[in-house]
């Protein structure tokens, strides 16, 4: 198996790349400057600037972009629809990095956990566009993709448990009641359903035991 993890030197991607890579997987990174990733494999180049040729060996492409400011936060949805366009039609499937303010908290699936009136104002823009970008991603069925959300408490330096709770549409708390995984632990579930491909055109969520 071929995986690529685009953004691989996000803190995310470095360890998606390295849980690949303690596998034995076949994974190179997609950087756009020095490759901080564990990949021998590397492909430089900006997202924007991949081509249907950059894409079309791997059997997985794993999106871990992210944007954090006022004007970077529309392109979760541009950047993912310049992936989608890439792989449109193909067998290579797409999964991606999600959020978890899209989340829905209650059974008829009509509130989100960035509804919220405790949800933190300072991330609401960046729930809100991650958000759009899912609801674009879902009217996509020329794609197969995977979009797997992490659980509120998302802890990039969080411990390897090596373990996790796998949901679907809702959030989902654990035997704490908590909601929290480490980034070390999803990696764990996005390497996963890389290999299984068991959710394919469908939201899944993670969190820690």
């Amino acid at each position: 198996m071929k995986i690529a993890v685009v953004c691989a030197n996000g803190k995310a991607g470095r360890l998606i790349v390295k849980e690949a890579i303690e596998r034995g997987l076949d994974v190179t990174a997609i950087v756009r400057g020095e490759n901080k990733s564990t990949a021998k494999e590397v492909i430089k180049k900006d997202i924007f600037d991949l081509t249907v040729s950059d894409l079309e060996k791997f059997d997985v492409v794993i999106d871990a972009f992210g944007a954090w400011t006022e004007e970077t936060l529309p392109q979760h949805s541009t950047t993912l629809k310049h992936l989608c366009d890439l792989v449109s039609g193909k067998e290579t499937r797409l999964l991606i990095v999600g959020g978890a303010g899209s989340l829905y908290v209650n059974k008829e699936h009509t509130v989100q956990v960035m509804d919220g009136a405790d949800f933190p104002d300072v991330f609401k823009p960046l729930a809100s566009n991650m958000g759009k970008a899912l609801e674009e991603l879902r009217n996509r069925s020329d794609v197969k993709w995977t979009y797997i959300s992490p659980a509120g408490d998302f802890q990039a330096d969080g411990a390897r448990s090596g373990s996790y709770i796998l949901g679907g549409e809702e959030l989902i708390l654990n035997s704490k009641g908590e909601s929290v995984i480490s980034y070390a632990d999803y990696a764990i579930a996005m390497i996963d359903e890389a290999v299984k491909g068991s959710h394919i055109q469908q939201r899944i969520s993670v969190v820690a035991e």
